[in-house]
């Protein structure tokens, strides 16, 4: 049996990403990308570094756990960094990688598209709604 070099087996391992199974790094990360915060918190990283304090102000409705949490799973996955300065107190900024900012370009479309067609969805859930016989 042939030894394989470890940039191989990364190779072969990018052919075999397959979003549709659950175990599967790329299903999992799909997760984490669809999840409203993780949005709401990329766009508001969008124009530059934030304090903490700046995005919760930025982003509605989300918790101090909610933020808290999304951004340890976005600086884990490599798509937000964070820094700390040594002052009183300890100041520390989040900002978008290279990696943030090729996804916040995606979901900067998606967000244009739901803008963009909100009017229509809502329509068809209006239709929707009183042809169910006013389901709640």
């Amino acid at each position: 049996m042939p030894t394989t070099t470890a940039a191989q087996r990364r190779e072969q391992a990018k052919v075999e990403y397959n979003a549709f199974l659950a175990a599967c790094p790329t299903n999992q990360m799909l997760g984490t990308i669809g999840d409203k915060w993780t949005c709401l918190v990329l766009a508001a990283l969008g124009p530059g570094p934030r304090r903490y304090g700046e995005i919760g102000a930025t982003v509605a409705a989300v918790s101090n756990k909610m933020l808290t949490q999304t951004l340890r799973t976005l600086e884990r996955d490599g798509l937000v960094a964070r820094r700390m300065t040594a002052q009183v107190p300890v100041r520390v900024d989040y900002s978008l990688t290279p990696l943030g900012q090729s996804l916040l370009v995606i979901l900067t479309r998606l967000q244009q598209w739901a803008e963009g067609h909100m009017d229509e969805v809502l329509a068809a859930r209006a239709e929707f709604d009183s042809a169910d016989g006013n389901a709640s």
